[in-house]
């Protein structure tokens, strides 16, 4: 198994994304610690990994607060022994996030303060314990629209993924010779609820699908696997990168037919 002996920690673990992760994580040895605000579904998270054989608990944390970031990192050390795989998931795509004009400051605050200062958080409390494991992976979940603009609107969180990037790249270049591999796995559009809740009407959801190449919205068991491979010695050599996992968006000049 690829992280047989690993702890890895799960931002925004509830659901998504994150659930799809600590399924796969688990199914290769890791022990999970699942962490989100929805205490309801994160345990609901915890309960399909434990049926599956794996092994995890629960942590609520805003990862947005210094404090339960600081104490989601002292759970994964104090349950597990040590903490090597940190993803750092969890964040939001507002409704009333638009363009400058229409977007208000307070959903910009809010969605920079869980998107890019909870990643930060994130690596502040986070590296420190895989130093202390002996190396291991950082995984920040960014997006294809920190490269490309967005046909729908978003600006907060366009520009809040934008500088994940900018802090993965300076992490990797940072921590290289530690042991530590840092990147930033970048979705193209899902068919998440996060997302199909932002393309509320068909119309936004054909305006951004017309777009990939492959002519569907990406599931989360694909971003997992993705994620897998970024968290294993499969990707040894790997760090630094906007790692693209998008259906060809972003390498599409046309519209294909």
């Amino acid at each position: 198994m690829r992280l047989e002996g690993k702890v890895a920690l799960i931002t925004g673990g509830a659901g998504g994304i994150g659930r799809e992760t600590a399924l796969a994580f688990a199914a290769e040895g890791a022990g999970i610690l699942v962490v989100d605000v929805n205490s309801e579904a994160g345990g609901e998270t915890v309960s399909l990994v434990k049926e599956a054989g794996g092994e995890a608990l629960y942590q609520d944390a805003d990862v947005s607060k210094a404090s339960d970031c600081e104490a989601m990192v002292a759970a994964a050390e104090e349950n597990f022994g040590r903490l090597d795989i940190l993803f750092n998931n969890a964040g939001i795509m507002h409704s009333e996030d638009g363009d400058a004009m229409a977007t208000e400051e307070e959903i910009w605050d809010l969605t920079m303060n869980i998107n890019l200062k909870g990643v930060f958080l994130g690596c502040k409390y986070g590296i420190p314990a895989i130093l202390r494991a002996g190396g291991g992976s950082v995984i920040n979940t960014a997006s294809f629209v920190a490269v490309l603009g967005a046909a729908t609107p978003q600006l907060a969180y366009t520009a809040s993924k934008g500088g994940v990037l900018a802090m993965t790249r300076e992490l990797a270049v940072i921590h290289a010779r530690e042991g530590i591999r840092v990147n930033a796995l970048c979705p193209g559009p899902l068919k998440t609820k996060m997302l199909m809740d932002f393309l509320d009407t068909e119309e936004k959801k054909q305006r951004r699908l017309v777009h990939v190449p492959m002519g569907r919205f990406g599931e989360a068991k694909e971003m997992a696997q993705a994620a897998l491979y970024l968290a294993s010695e499969d990707s040894s050599y790997v760090t630094g990168t906007t790692f693209m996992v998008d259906g060809g968006i972003t390498s599409a000049y046309v519209t294909p037919e």
